[in-house]
């Protein structure tokens, strides 16, 4: 069994769970002139240390998908009303996904509005809900657009947050580690993070003891 180094893509494109947006005042177009070229289209683009590779993942799961979502050519984070984000430095590429015009896409909105994004773009459009924090279930019904399922998770990213999506999702080992992966910690606020890439190397076996205790969440 290899022990698992995994590279964790935090939806940058979205606002971050604590961010407060109103008092940013930065020239964008200017910060964009200066802003640090991306050169990688894709997550499945960006190298891997030597001696890693990614984890093999069938050709139609979540997985995969993730990693042919397109990456920004540029690596500013927007926020939803057009304004730059505080931090600058914590992304190494971001999401080419929009964000909305308003204050709803948050950290497990994002986990969501991807999971969500994958089942619609594989036609599995009865397994597209979501649940509030009392169980109650909202699920995408037709017409089966992508209008409507923008509109359909504008109600999610309002019902539905952390403390909820911690229980629909089932916990596992961090030795068993795949893309899709969620990092959550649910709570008012809470907080989470979903794993786009997994890669790993034999030389580090002896490190698998010390992570097979750290608990990951799962679809």
């Amino acid at each position: 069994m290899h022990s698992k180094t995994f590279i964790v893509f935090i939806v940058a494109s979205m606002i971050a769970c604590n961010d407060k947006p109103a008092d940013i005042h930065i020239d964008s177009a200017l910060l964009k002139n200066r802003a640090p070229i991306n050169p990688y289209h894709s997550i499945e683009a960006i190298p891997l240390p030597n001696g890693f590779s990614r984890l093999h993942t069938d050709s139609n799961s979540f997985a995969q998908w993730l990693l042919h979502v397109p990456l920004k050519k540029d690596k500013i984070v927007y926020l939803y009303n057009g304004c730059v984000k505080k931090n600058q430095a914590a992304q190494f590429a971001v999401l080419d996904i929009s964000t909305g015009n308003k204050n709803l896409q948050q950290c497990a909105d994002a986990v969501m509005r991807l999971r969500a994004e994958y089942l619609f773009a594989s036609q599995q459009f009865d397994n597209i809900v979501f649940y509030d924090n009392d169980g109650k279930a909202y699920a995408f019904k037709p017409p089966f657009t992508k209008d409507h399922l923008h509109q359909y998770l504008q109600t999610v990213f309002g019902m539905c947050g952390t403390a909820s999506l911690a229980k629909q999702l089932h916990k596992i080992t961090i030795h068993n580690i795949q893309p899709g992966d969620v990092l959550i910690r649910g709570g008012f606020p809470g907080h989470a993070v979903l794993v786009m890439d997994v890669a790993a190397d034999s030389r580090f076996l002896s490190k698998e003891i010390i992570c097979t205790q750290t608990v990951m969440e799962t679809w």
